[in-house]
């Protein structure tokens, strides 16, 4: 990132969040790479890992091989990792009461724990913290899993033994429906709207942008690659997360003394 050449959009953009009214951050896998956990779409990334035909809902309850490719799949993103500068930002601005929503792609609960409050996060491809199991509906943490895992290429619930899922979205599912439109009313409440980490190429959490340019919020958009909305943005940076959020945040409390 060249600071310097970035540092009129650092300024441009803290003045956008101290003016707002109701400013939305929406991140994607991009804001969690630089904690080690692999996007989907790059080079390198899941899906040149994994075939992504063997990984919708209704494989996943009819083959014992694509469950086994799914937790493969969960075993890749359930290893322990750490919030990077880039969570630690946005729940910052969210402390600071400039930031009064956080739409999350992401499924890996960084964002709580680098301090966002629960209430504020919807999270439209759900979350990796719990399991459920699909025949007795009880519910596992995470913690209860990975232990499970140690024993068993694909496990089952201890209780019954029924097929267990992370309360995650697959291909084929819906959108949880009370987070999509808590989503949809944050996005078309907004007067700026954030992109961090995401290339707006999964729909349809990619419309919450188009609600929010609709109803006549400023658009920023900060990821690694150019994405398909930048020309309607009012500042776009190409750069890391994790370099990025932290010298916003430090122009945001310069502005306010």
């Amino acid at each position: 990132m060249n600071l310097e050449a970035d540092e009129n959009r650092f300024s441009q953009i803290a003045e956008l969040l101290v003016s707002s009214r109701h400013a939305v951050v929406f991140t994607g896998a991009g804001v969690s790479t630089e904690s080690g956990i692999p996007d989907f779409r790059s080079p390198g990334g899941i899906w040149d890992r994994f075939d992504q035909s063997a990984f919708d809902y209704s494989s996943f309850l009819t083959s014992s091989q694509s469950r086994l490719a799914h937790w493969e799949l969960f075993r890749t993103l359930s290893h322990r990792v750490e919030p990077n500068p880039a969570h630690f930002g946005v729940a910052e601005l969210c402390r600071l009461g400039l930031v009064k929503a956080v739409i999350t792609q992401n499924i890996d609960n960084l964002h709580q724990r680098a301090g966002v409050p629960d209430e504020l996060i919807m999270e439209l491809h759900g979350s990796m913290k719990n399991f459920t199991c699909l025949r007795c509906h009880a519910k596992y943490p995470l913690d209860k899993i990975e232990v499970i895992m140690q024993s068993a290429e694909v496990p089952e619930c201890p209780h019954c033994r029924g097929i267990l899922k992370p309360d995650v979205v697959f291909f084929g599912e819906s959108l949880p429906g009370d987070t999509l439109e808590r989503a949809v009313f944050n996005s078309r409440a907004s007067d700026l709207f954030i992109v961090i980490g995401s290339t707006l190429a999964v729909y349809p959490a990619a419309y919450m942008p188009e609600y929010a340019l609709a109803s006549g919020a400023s658009l920023v958009i900060i990821n690694l690659t150019p994405t398909p909305m930048d020309s309607q943005a009012s500042a776009v940076i190409h750069a890391r997360a994790g370099e990025v959020i932290p010298e916003i945040v430090r122009e945001v409390k310069r502005r306010s003394g």
